[in-house]
C-alpha cells in the first residue's frame, strides 16, 4: 500500500462531524424571524447544511441558505454562537449562527419562500423563542439573540448552552 493509500484509509476512519449554518434576523422592534420546515416539527432560523465536500464555508452556506430560503442574499454579520450538538440518530453537529441584523419592513415584505422546504415564517417575541426551537435550537437561538444585543463576543455552546468550566 502506497502512502497516499495509507493516507486515505486514514481519514475514512476518522469520526463524522456534520456542520450547519444560520443567519440570526430581527425586526425593527426585536422579535427574531424564524421559519417552519415542512419536513419536521418546529421551526428553525434561516440555514441548512454545510456543503463542505463542495468547499463551502460555514458563512457561505449561511448566505446560501438565507437566499434559497427566503430570498434573503445579504453577507452575513459577525458570528454570534458556535454550538456542538449531538444527536441520538445523526452524527454530530456543529452548528454556526452568524448575525444578520435588522430587517426593514420593506425587506420583511419581500420576503419569498421556497416552497420546497419551508411552510410559512414568523416573527417570534425574544422569550417565547425556546417555545417555538426544538431540543437545544431553543437555547441556541436565545444566546445567539442576547450576544447580537449586547455586543459580546461570539459564544461556544454544548448542545444550546455554554459548557461547564472543567
Amino acid at each position: 500500500m502506497t502512502t497516499t493509500d495509507d493516507y486515505a484509509q486514514y481519514i475514512a476512519s476518522l469520526p463524522r462531524v456534520l456542520a450547519g449554518a444560520a443567519v440570526l434576523y430581527r425586526d425593527t422592534v426585536g422579535r427574531v424571524l424564524l421559519v417552519e420546515p415542512n419536513y419536521r416539527e418546529g421551526w428553525a432560523l434561516p440555514g441548512g447544511t454545510v456543503e463542505s465536500d463542495r468547499g463551502e464555508t460555514p458563512r457561505a452556506a449561511a448566505r446560501r441558505e438565507s437566499a434559497e430560503e427566503i430570498g434573503i442574499d445579504l453577507p452575513p454579520g459577525r458570528l454570534l454562537a458556535v454550538d456542538w450538538t449531538l444527536g441520538s440518530a445523526r452524527p454530530p453537529l456543529v452548528a454556526y449562527v452568524y448575525d444578520g441584523g435588522v430587517l426593514d419592513d420593506g425587506r420583511l415584505a419581500a420576503i419569498r419562500l421556497q416552497e420546497e422546504e419551508l411552510l410559512s415564517w414568523r416573527l417570534v417575541e425574544p422569550a417565547e423563542l425556546t417555545a417555538h426551537l426544538p431540543g437545544p435550537l431553543g437555547p441556541r437561538v436565545a444566546e445567539a439573540h442576547r450576544i447580537a444585543l449586547s455586543g459580546e463576543g461570539a459564544a461556544e455552546l454544548e448542545n444550546g448552552r455554554r459548557p461547564a468550566a472543567r
